[in-house]
């Protein structure tokens, strides 16, 4: 009997905070054509709610057209007014502030979770998916070892998606490696040379090397 191999898990792109989102249309859809990308976390620069609205609904055809789902960073209002698929929230208590604005008929999704016991409350409150190694608005992240632990105790142990968080290409195999449903390629791949659809292929490759020299799960 042939043993089932693991999964491969699916790219989750990151964009930087964007003002003019117009502008970065081309881009995103080369990213988007470049591989198997199941989610685009769509960050906006600070504005009033009319023009974060717009902002999003610029992007928004352009995304779910390609069956990908369009992801706010926060602002889970503004994800409802704007078509999107859903919001990622940071910490237990933004998720369950948020989780009757977006559920069921949007994706409700976590980062910024501080502890195992934190990460469980956040399942319990009805998370579709959670994020471990983002980076937080100060510019710091959880070591990226205790980053893998994390991912690999979750993924082994429960049964709500997770996203593991690269932070460069460097770390992608390591997080494949993890057993995790998805890795999020962070706004570095969006200045790499010769562009970010160089950057997911790369990434899409180091996932398939990854999971072929560690066998079935």
């Amino acid at each position: 009997m042939t043993t089932p191999q693991r999964p491969r898990p699916r790219l989750y792109l990151v964009t930087p905070p964007l003002g003019e989102t117009q502008a970065f249309a081309a881009e995103v859809a080369a990213a988007l054509d470049a591989g198997d990308v199941a989610a685009l976390l769509l960050r906006l620069q600070a504005a009033d709610e009319r023009t974060l609205t717009n902002r999003a609904k610029t992007l928004a055809p352009l995304v779910q057209r390609r069956d990908v789902a369009l992801i706010l960073d926060g602002e889970p209002q503004i994800a409802v007014r704007a078509g999107a698929d859903g919001a990622h929230l940071r910490g237990v208590a933004a998720l369950a502030e948020a989780i009757g604005t977006l559920k069921p008929e949007r994706i409700a999704g976590v980062g910024a979770l501080r502890s195992r016991h934190d990460a469980m409350l956040a399942a319990e409150t009805g998370a579709d998916y959670l994020m471990f190694g983002e980076i937080d608005r100060s510019g710091t992240r959880l070591p990226f070892p205790a980053v893998i632990e994390r991912l690999t105790w979750w993924s082994e142990l429960f049964e709500p998606p997770c996203v593991g968080y690269a932070a460069s290409l460097d770390e992608v195999a390591a997080i494949a490696d993890t057993g995790a449903d998805f890795v999020a390629l962070g706004e570095w791949i969006w200045t790499q040379t010769p562009g970010p659809a160089a950057a997911i292929e790369q990434a899409a490759r180091r996932i398939a090397e990854a999971l072929a020299s560690s066998g079935p799960a």
